[in-house]
């Protein structure tokens, strides 16, 4: 395949652009699968780690039928809302207007800032956001919901997309940090009202396939949530987690507090419960995923190695104690995924898997494709077709070259 750029393309933008996780991968990668795997626009696509939904949003482009499932709330209100396409758009700006002039006379009006609660503030990091955005955020939050508009999920995706990219002082490199320059002051209205004008552009152009089916799902992957599907699924096309030390919660953390997705720790704890183990930060003493690859001597293998490492090199910290058993723990909730999955699946279904071979751990390479298309084959019914390097990144740490590769399985049946 060559390596393909990983990034949105201006051409793509359209309804992608509502709000892009900063880890996702490009459309135009759905769209090479999409040809390959999709005969015509009778198939039926499942994306089982749909994020912010990019194969669902591309599929409906193309007027293909499809479905998401995705663990996290935020993320899940993200691609929902980002599949549903108004064809009646009236009064969606109009609405947007008066919802904007009235958080602006609130703002205007109010005696001190509005602030979020010492709970939610200890679930995001310091200094996220300064205190004249967040006070105008929060006014305007509460104005889009008070007028209780049918475009209530748009404005609110608006606003989420937003609170990241203008209103907030993070970064992003992958990983979530804090920028030193802080955004003090920011017209947060006037931001999320220009934001409502290119989401009706984007409506408008779309509307014709406003109508080909997206179901997006709250729920794991591992235990799948609906059985509307058994026996439906042409082809899969997805980019799980992959084993590394990001913790996924962290990046979408901010509008998840801010929109009420999540109020308290224990919010937390039980939504990266429903994650797949791919960092240390979301292991916990009850998973038992591993039982599931136990005989997959590959993996056992790695697994020792990183804990031989971890013991060469006098690492003691609660974290790195647990690199060896990510790595089990991860494959494993694969393993019961794909497991899961078998009844859903048409017999000839593709399946892409869009996977990053990894360092992270004491720098031993993981190479996540090929561990993963063993973990397929070792549980029956799919077969590793090939595997298609989409690019390769330089690691600076090791000074080696990792792929991210396209994983391609068929489903022969049980």
């Amino acid at each position: 395949m060559g390596n393909v750029e990983n990034k949105l393309r201006v051409e793509d933008s359209s309804i992608h652009d509502w709000y892009r996780f900063v880890l996702s991968f490009p459309p135009h990668l759905v769209q090479q699968y999409l040809e390959t795997f999709c005969v015509d626009q009778t198939s039926f696509v499942l994306d089982p780690f749909c994020g912010t939904g990019t194969t669902n949003v591309e599929c409906k482009k193309h007027g293909v039928s499809s479905w998401g499932i995705e663990a996290s709330p935020l993320t899940h209100f993200v691609s929902k809302t980002k599949c549903v396409w108004a064809n009646d758009t009236f009064n969606f700006l109009n609405t947007a207007k008066q919802i904007a002039l009235a958080a602006a006379r609130t703002i205007n009006s109010l005696s001190k800032p509005r602030t979020l609660s010492e709970e939610q503030t200890s679930l995001i990091l310091k200094n996220s956001i300064c205190e004249q955005p967040l006070s105008s955020t929060l006014v305007l939050r509460d104005s889009i919901r008070t007028a209780n508009s049918p475009f209530e999920d748009y404005y609110l995706l608006a606003l989420a997309k937003h609170i990241v990219y203008s209103y907030s002082n993070l970064k992003f490199g992958p990983e979530v940090g804090i920028s030193r320059k802080k955004k003090e002051s920011v017209d947060v209205v006037e931001i999320w009202l220009s934001e409502i004008e290119r989401m009706e552009t984007d409506l408008e152009y779309w509307k014709h396939h406003s109508s080909t089916f997206a179901d997006i799902s709250l729920g794991d992957a591992r235990s799948i949530p609906k059985r509307d599907y058994i026996g439906k699924v042409d082809c899969v096309i997805t980019s799980p987690p992959y084993p590394n030390e990001k913790d996924y919660s962290r990046t979408t953390r901010l509008e998840s507090v801010i929109l009420g997705f999540i109020n308290t720790k224990d919010d937390l704890r039980n939504i990266k419960k429903g994650f797949i183990r791919s960092n240390s930060k979301n292991v916990y003493r009850s998973d038992n995923d591993a039982q599931y690859i136990s005989n997959i001597g590959s993996i056992n293998k790695l697994s020792n190695e990183i804990e031989e490492r971890r013991l060469e090199l006098g690492k003691t910290s609660g974290f790195e104690k647990l690199y060896a058993s990510v790595v089990k723990q991860y494959f494993g909730g694969m393993a019961r995924h794909l497991s899961e999955l078998k009844p859903y699946l048409r017999n000839g279904a593709s399946l892409a898997y869009v996977v990053g071979d990894q360092a992270s751990y004491f720098q031993i390479p993981i190479r996540t494709s090929v561990l993963l298309g063993e973990v397929a084959e070792s549980i029956g019914g799919y077969r590793v077709d090939r595997v298609d390097t989409f690019r390769k990144r330089f690691a600076t740490a090791t000074e080696t070259w990792l792929n991210e590769d396209v994983l391609v399985l068929k489903y022969k049946g049980d």
